[in-house]
């Protein structure tokens, strides 16, 4: 009688402590999942904001239109990667960010574009939200730091594998992107 309640206890242990480390995986594929959605959810404002930018500086860069039109197709594409994975969405927002960051400096050769209030708006907004995308990308990357090693370590990993619970990929800056840019003062 005793061997059948230690029995028991054993395999009740035994299922509380696998359903323990499933849970655990679920918790925190359900954590990367929405650190994702934090991240689209700026990614969404940051796409809407732009059109907006284009508007109101349309009227003032007339002689600039190929930097409006490099915004306005980086930011079509920038959409179109929404659903092929965070490496896509990472190399396309950074497209993005660069065509931005060419429409700022274009924007100072314009001193009554950088007067103009609605324009100083938009700017100020956008950046704002590039602070709210690098810490969102910080979170999700963080939230997949914690998922992989609960998918790669003993022995949440047998538990893993039996649920085809897999790795998830990091947001990436392209190694183009890590170059650290060189300052000649002379």
């Amino acid at each position: 009688m005793i061997a059948v309640i230690v029995l028991i206890v054993i395999v009740v242990v035994i299922v509380a402590v696998l359903a323990g480390m499933y849970n655990g995986l679920v918790k925190r594929r359900n954590q990367v999942d929405n650190s994702w959605s934090q991240i689209d959810v700026q990614l969404k404002r940051r796409h809407d904001l732009i059109p907006n930018l284009v508007e109101a500086v349309k009227d003032y860069m007339s002689y600039e239109q190929e930097t409006l039109t490099n915004v306005t197709q980086a930011r079509a594409a920038a959409i179109d990667a929404g659903n092929q994975g965070p490496q896509a969405v990472a190399e396309a927002e950074n497209v993005l960010t660069g065509t931005l960051k060419t429409l700022f400096a274009v924007t100072e050769n314009y001193p009554d574009l950088k007067a103009n209030q609605n324009v100083m708006q938009l700017q100020e907004e956008l950046t704002s939200t590039e602070n709210k995308i690098a810490f969102a990308r910080q979170f999700y990357n963080d939230s997949v730091l914690t998922f992989n090693n609960k998918v790669q370590t003993f022995p949440s990993n047998l538990i893993a594998g039996m649920f085809n619970f897999t790795t998830r990929q990091f947001f990436e800056v392209p190694e183009a992107e890590k170059a650290v840019p060189t300052v000649d003062l002379r």
